[in-house]
């Protein structure tokens, strides 16, 4: 009898110790930052401390790194439909390392006894670390020397490709991808101010993407978020990219599909981006502050997913079916660019030379979304079977296509490149073809193509990644290049009702 009290008093010590262990970060006193050896080991002690968690390998990076998905249920994750999903990914860029080492001390915080009523709500997916290879070197970009973060669209790395096969698998409802912001350049230096806000958050600005989504962003979480941050010590503000308001306008960040947020927003999904402020001089520099102001952030989303669990699963589930029955607006932005309204910014800045807060009024500040160029949403769109490069594109994707079939009311339409001009992008500039558009209803071989209906969660991502006039589609990469050439027929053909 003693032997069983004993060994009973050791597995429930076990389970209740999870809440007191260190993260490899803790135990070096916040001089060192986790070397994925020790990340993979921390997750694996986690996963054996609780059985709130669940690890698993996601995939494994260019390198042969693993990458780790850390599931929080009371349940098996996903079978109970009434629970909200959400999904935090960190560390796409690897020299960016307090989003790392804020989700090893958010597992921590989550197996906390009074932090475990959120799961009552709540299946809850962390990936902590995208970029392995990357965060080893301290680097950007991962072991294929690609930036993670712009690799959305096109889906070439293993990493991006992980995490759309794990999203795709659940369809969560909520969630947000942790960066680093750094405004430490010489144009800050030149205007003697610099940002400095410890958490900046990122709503969506894709304007396809559900207003009525982008409203509860703006109106209800970013409210939400920047008191909740604030009421915790940490300062925030929105995400705002780019130097000091001295070089150049300000706006909100970018409406491209290919980063981690827009890239689920564009499914109909509340995604948000959340960006602390980095180390001046390198990645350690006062690290224990900015991990702990990225976990305040990370549960700030987990409360209020919690607190508006059916709002959110309601209104997610309408926007998604629209897309699934292509009950959306017919028209489709694929040149989009920012504009002021007329609103002057309030902006806290930092001097450079005595070191005080101080507030800058911004006159050009850019918060609107605008489209430039419509397109009419077709019923969806024929890919030459030859062109293999676009089927699998479209399997990495998991998009659903299949053997073409001529309906009697389609109308084949297809572009000829006049010309290639050029249309700025966020200050880079990318194609801009001339088009001219000639029905060949009756001029195709049907078997020659496989068909992509639009009618599918993906269903703006689609259009907007297939339409050649598309300054946030697949021809401005160098990977589909060859799909725009100036005096040829452009060879995805659309089909029209």
């Amino acid at each position: 009898m003693k032997k069983l009290l004993f060994f009973s008093f050791l597995f429930v010590s076990c389970h209740n110790f999870s809440q007191e262990a260190l993260t490899p970060l803790q135990k070096s006193e916040y001089k060192k930052l986790t070397t994925h050896s020790e990340l993979v080991q921390f997750i694996k002690e986690a996963d054996d401390r609780s059985d709130l968690i669940k690890a698993e390998v996601l995939t494994k990076s260019p390198e042969g790194k693993e990458l780790y998905v850390v599931y929080f249920s009371k349940d098996e994750f996903g079978k109970d439909k009434s629970k909200i999903k959400v999904l935090i990914f960190a560390q796409q860029h690897g020299d960016e390392q307090s989003g790392k080492e804020g989700s090893l001390l958010l597992i921590n915080e989550l197996l906390k006894p009074e932090n475990q009523y959120l799961f009552d709500k709540i299946d809850f997916a962390l990936v902590p670390q995208m970029n392995p290879d990357g965060s080893e070197r301290d680097e950007r970009r991962n072991g294929n020397g690609m930036d993670l973060n712009r690799n959305h669209l096109i889906l070439t790395e293993p990493e991006v490709i992980g995490l759309h096969k794990l999203f795709n698998k659940y369809l969560f409802e909520v969630t947000m991808d942790v960066h680093e912001y750094w405004p430490f350049g010489e144009s800050s230096k030149k205007f003697g101010y610099r940002k400095n806000y410890d958490e900046t958050i990122g709503a969506m600005t894709n304007i396809n993407i559900s207003e009525k989504l982008r409203k509860i962003s703006y109106d209800s979480y970013l409210p939400f978020i920047f008191n909740y941050i604030s009421k915790n010590g940490y300062s925030v503000f929105h995400y705002l990219p780019g130097g000091s308001s001295g070089s150049g306008y300000q706006r909100y960040s970018t409406f491209d599909i290919n980063d981690g947020r827009q890239s689920f927003g564009i499914q109909n999904t509340l995604s948000f981006i959340q960006e602390g402020l980095n180390g001046e001089n390198d990645s350690t520099d006062n690290i224990e502050h900015r991990a702990k102001g990225q976990i305040t952030g990370m549960i700030g989303l987990l409360k209020f997913s919690y607190d508006n669990k059916d709002e959110i699963k309601k209104l997610v589930s309408a926007e998604r079916e629209k897309l699934e029955e292509n009950k959306v607006d017919g028209q489709v932005a694929i040149q989009l660019n920012h504009f002021s309204d007329g609103t002057e910014l309030k902006l806290e800045l930092v001097s450079y030379s005595t070191g005080n807060d101080t507030v800058v009024t911004v006159k050009d500040f850019r918060s609107v979304v605008k489209s430039l160029y419509d397109v009419e949403r077709p019923k969806g769109y024929l890919i030459p079977k030859s062109l293999k490069t676009l089927i699998d594109w479209a399997d990495r994707h998991e998009l659903k296509y299949f053997d073409y079939k001529k309906s009697a009311d389609d109308k084949i339409e297809q572009y000829f490149i006049t010309g290639i001009d050029s249309i700025d992008f966020e200050g880079d500039m990318v194609v801009n073809p001339g088009l001219m558009n000639t029905d060949i209803t009756n001029q195709i071989n049907q078997s020659d193509y496989i068909f992509i209906p639009v009618n599918q969660l993906r269903n703006n991502m689609i259009v907007i990644a297939l339409e050649p006039k598309s300054q946030l589609g697949l021809a401005a990469y160098k990977q589909f290049g060859d799909l725009l050439k100036s005096g040829t027929n452009y060879p995805i053909l659309r089909v029209a009702d």
